[in-house]
């Protein structure tokens, strides 16, 4: 039996859901025949301690998350971890993820944060160079700031947005919503969510979108891979688990999914 010395960390808590997610999502995509073939991996969720990232970038507070995200960061170097990967669009704004990348720095801890946002545009630019234009669901603060919509139009990508009432009423409402959301009730997602997660879809197909990021770690918990046969679903949580793998142990990544692979003309 071999010992791995690279640990990949997660980051958890945001929400926590989402980081259980992840790790699933690096086993799945991990070629293993037996337990001793899988990777390490180091999850720590501490909800409790991290700001609300979208209330921290619409300044209702002065406390960045970064500076808990940093100190998670540097509890998983503690333990093994190499690099690390956060399930939460929201905290890569460079306000906060800029943050904690120089908070590590600057106390000289190696640990690698691999950026979610930015490898699931390198993947679509790698695979998907056939898809003109991108439709985006995500958090109002991931709209407001760009945070999808800049990189892809750099990487070529025409980009499409929902409309606003659409992005307050039935996305925002989808993921937040404290009684049908999906950081309310995740396992299994509510009917509501699922119908409101499909129109707003259809709506951004309906704008011209060849495939669409969804854009918010939650939203990949809602089962909707055999609902749109015409349309690619984008799953930055599931790049993010092939690119921590890539970044630790490369010849243990698994192929394409089926789902990417037809796709990928």
């Amino acid at each position: 039996m071999s010992i791995r010395d690279r640990v990949i960390g997660v980051i958890g808590g945001m929400g926590p859901h989402a980081a259980l997610d992840l790790c699933q999502k690096i086993f799945d995509s991990t070629q293993a025949r037996s337990d001793h073939e899988h990777l390490p991996v180091a999850l720590l969720s501490y909800p409790d301690r991290i700001v609300d990232r979208s209330t921290y970038l619409f300044r209702h507070t002065d406390e960045n998350p970064a500076h808990a995200i940093a100190d998670i960061a540097r509890q998983l170097e503690s333990v093994g971890a190499t690099v690390a990967g956060m399930p939460c669009n929201t905290a890569h704004a460079p306000a906060i993820y800029d943050a904690v990348v120089e908070d590590l720095d600057r106390t000289g801890h190696s640990i690698e944060m691999v950026n979610m946002i930015d490898a699931t545009v390198r993947f679509m630019q790698e695979r998907m160079p056939h898809v003109g234009c991108v439709g985006t669901l995500s958090t109002l603060a991931v709209y407001d700031l760009q945070l999808h919509r800049a990189p892809l139009e750099a990487a070529g990508f025409d980009v499409v947005v929902p409309d606003e009432t659409i992005k307050r009423e039935v996305v925002n409402r989808t993921i937040f919503d404290t009684e049908f959301g999906l950081k309310a009730q995740v396992n299994p997602v509510t009917p509501q969510a699922r119908e409101n997660l499909i129109a707003a879809i259809q709506h951004l197909q309906d704008k011209g979108a060849d495939a669409v990021v969804l854009g918010c770690t939650e939203l990949p918990l809602a089962p909707l891979l055999d609902t749109f046969d015409d349309l690619l679903l984008v799953d930055p949580t599931e790049i993010l688990a092939r690119a921590l793998i890539q970044a630790t142990y490369p010849d243990k990544v698994q192929p394409l999914a089926d789902h990417y692979a037809v796709h990928a003309g």
